[in-house]
This record gives C-alpha cells, sequence and structure tokens, in this order.
C-alpha cells in the first residue's frame, strides 16, 4: 500500500507538472488575436495545501477537504516586472472569494500567493464577493471594484433573490486592503469600472445600471458617472455612453470589462455582450474606443463580437459565455487579454494595440439591418475584385 509521504509526493508531483507546463500559440485565427493551447488558470491549478489536510492523523485517507469549482473572471495588473491576477476562486459551496497568482511571462507558469485576498467586510456583510476590476490610478491608489451579493430582505420567502452592489477596496501594495463604503447608486449596479485618470477633477466610473440582478431591464447600456469624493461614492448624474441595441450581441446587456487603454488614438475598450439564442444566454468580447479628450464620446464601434467562445470554451458551468475583467498593455504595445470562458477557467489571448486600434477604427459599423450588412458586404467585394482583377 502506497504510504501517505508517497501519496502526498505525488500530488504536488502532478502538480507541478500543471503549472510549468509550457502553454503553446494557436497560430491559426483571424490575425487579430493569437489564443493559446491551455487555460491558465483552472480548479486544479489551485494549490495542493489549500485543498488538502497534509497531517495523516488528521486526514489519513488524503481527501481533498476544501474543494474549488471554478477559477474565473480575471483582474490584470504588471506587478515588479511579474504578471499578476486577481481571480475568483469559486468553492464548491458556491462562495467565491478573491486570489493573487502571478506569472513571469503572462502566458503560463502561473502560482498562486500563499493566501488568498483578505477583504475587509462592509458595515452591511454580504455573502458572497466577486469580479474584481482592477485599476491603478493616477491618486497613486490601487483600486478594486467589485460585485458584493446580499439576499434580498424584501423577498423572504425567495431565497435566490439578491440585491448587487458595486464594492470599492484600495491598496498601495496588493497585501493591505482598505474597504471603502459601497457605491450609492438608485439602481442595482454591477460590472463598475473606475476610469485610470481624473476627469475634470472627479474620479470616473463606467457603470451598468439594472433594474433587477440578472435583468438589466430599463438600464440601456454601459454608463458614465463622475464622482466628488471615491471614499463616499455616489452616482448623481448618469449617462448611457454604449447603448444595447436590438438584434445585436449585446440586445439583453452588455458591460465594461478591465478599464480602458490609453492609445495615442483614444481610450480603447473591451467589453461584454449578451444576447438570448435557444441555448440560452450568450457572451461574448466586443471593442470600442472613445476621444481621449472627451471618454464619454465614441470614435470608434466596430460592429459584431471581437470574440467568442470556441471548442471548450464552450462548455463548463454557464456554457456559451466569454468574459474579461483584466487585460495588460507592456511597454512594447503586446496586449494580454484575460477571459473566463463558460464560468469555469481562464484563458489567455495576446495582440497589440496597434492591432486593435486598427480593428476598432477600421471594422465596419453594424448597419442594424440584413439589408446594411449586405451593402457593407458588396463594397468590399467590390474593392477586391478591383485589385484581384488588376
Amino acid at each position: 500500500m502506497e504510504k501517505f509521504e508517497e501519496k502526498i509526493d505525488g500530488l504536488f508531483r502532478h502538480y507541478e507538472d500543471l503549472i510549468t507546463r509550457e502553454n503553446i500559440a494557436v497560430e491559426e485565427g483571424n490575425g487579430l488575436f493569437t489564443r493559446y493551447k491551455y487555460p491558465v488558470l483552472t480548479a486544479a491549478h489551485i494549490p495542493v495545501f489549500w485543498r488538502y489536510d497534509l497531517d495523516e492523523a488528521a486526514n489519513p485517507y488524503l481527501m481533498e477537504r476544501i474543494g474549488v469549482n471554478a477559477v474565473m473572471n480575471a483582474s490584470a495588473i504588471k506587478w515588479n516586472n511579474k504578471y499578476l491576477l486577481i481571480v475568483r476562486v469559486e468553492g464548491v459551496n458556491r462562495k467565491s472569494f478573491f486570489a493573487i497568482v502571478e506569472s513571469p511571462n503572462g502566458i503560463d507558469n502561473f502560482r498562486f500567493w500563499d493566501y488568498p485576498v483578505t477583504i475587509p467586510e462592509d458595515v452591511i456583510p454580504e455573502t458572497n464577493i466577486y469580479d474584481m476590476r482592477l485599476t491603478a490610478h493616477e491618486d497613486g491608489w490601487i483600486y478594486g471594484i467589485f460585485c458584493a451579493e446580499r439576499h434580498d430582505s424584501r423577498a423572504p420567502g425567495d431565497l435566490s433573490a439578491a440585491i448587487a452592489t458595486a464594492a470599492i477596496a484600495r491598496t498601495k501594495n496588493l497585501q493591505h486592503w482598505e474597504r471603502l463604503p459601497d457605491l450609492k447608486a438608485r439602481s442595482q449596479q454591477r460590472n463598475v469600472v473606475l476610469h485610470p485618470e481624473f476627469v475634470d477633477g472627479k474620479y470616473a466610473i463606467y457603470t451598468r445600471p439594472q433594474d433587477g440582478f440578472i435583468d438589466a431591464g430599463s438600464g440601456y447600456g454601459i454608463g458614465w458617472a463622475l464622482l466628488d469624493d471615491i471614499t463616499h461614492a455616489e452616482i448623481k448624474e448618469e449617462k448611457i455612453i454604449d447603448r444595447r441595441d436590438y438584434h445585436t450581441i449585446k440586445e439583453v446587456k452588455n458591460g465594461e470589462g478591465p478599464h480602458p487603454i490609453k492609445t495615442p488614438v483614444g481610450w480603447l475598450h473591451l467589453a461584454h455582450g449578451v444576447r438570448g439564442c435557444a441555448a440560452g444566454l450568450r457572451y461574448v468580447l466586443y471593442m470600442y474606443m472613445t476621444a481621449l479628450d472627451d471618454p464619454t464620446k465614441q470614435i470608434a464601434t466596430p460592429g459584431g463580437y471581437f470574440m467568442a467562445p470556441e471548442g471548450e470554451e464552450r462548455i463548463g458551468d454557464v456554457s456559451n459565455v466569454l468574459f474579461s475583467n483584466g487585460w495588460i498593455a507592456d511597454e512594447d504595445g503586446k496586449i494580454f487579454i484575460y477571459y473566463a470562458s463558460s464560468d469555469t477557467r481562464i484563458h489567455v489571448a495576446t495582440s497589440t494595440i496597434n492591432k486593435l486600434v486598427d480593428y476598432c477604427m477600421n471594422t465596419p459599423v453594424d448597419g442594424l439591418s440584413s439589408s446594411a450588412s449586405v451593402v457593407t458586404l458588396k463594397k468590399l467585394i467590390d474593392k477586391n475584385l478591383k485589385i484581384m482583377n488588376g
């Protein structure tokens, strides 16, 4: 019979083989971005000493004591020349928490820090927290805005009734966090993102107003608001800067992903759009750009999705879903896009600022009808046939 110590050694060897596996670029694609063969993080990447009690007396059968269901929805930052993700770890008990993983190259060899992130609770404790958007703001703080979920006390007989608020925490070192009061708003707010610069001397946020916990309802898209004080954040005026439309990739709802990246041309945005289909809700990623001097003014709106789930990405706890709330732009212009698939695992795709700006500025807009789509396509065909026929 295999000894206890040998079983532990086997667990750690298998774990090291997994996290040190080289990730391989998948060259086939549309020329816009590069996918990679393996997810960068799954539930299996959770450290052995988080899941198992390594004390033989307490765990003689070496059974997993704390189970993890999924690792998803990662915020991202370049920190001390390492690529860091703050990921949502969901236990088998449905409770989520944040953990930090780091990689030397942003593609593979991600290792968890020894302990999960400790976020102080609000005055009203939340049941669940998840989906942090991380912003290194020009005020010198690193802010994390995330969803805080509580049971809706107005529906005591409905155990699925929930209320979502945008919670705010900040840090200087990613280890010790200060909790600020939740964002005050007239509607429920999820997918709230802090703009990295002051605008008119105020903090600026991207919002997603919605009538209920799930349904956007009368919320018409991605919003924008200015805050007088981040330590007592309150939305007083809110306007929609990226609207939803009928029969599009974002007809049900949409939301800002990570904070936008500043480029010489404009602010580069990554967002998710949701539509209904026979299989349920389908989440895809899309892009748009806004003006440098006015981040609320759209200057490019390429039609359709930028990235949609493919292959195994389509399968998971909530299938047919891509979601991103983290990306990193290196000094050389390379961009690492971290996206979750089907609420189960995290992947990376790489591109460049120049490619993404070109895509945004030169991809036709959605004409919002079949006939408009044909007109747009015929223009490209005409141009190419002239080139081909010399």
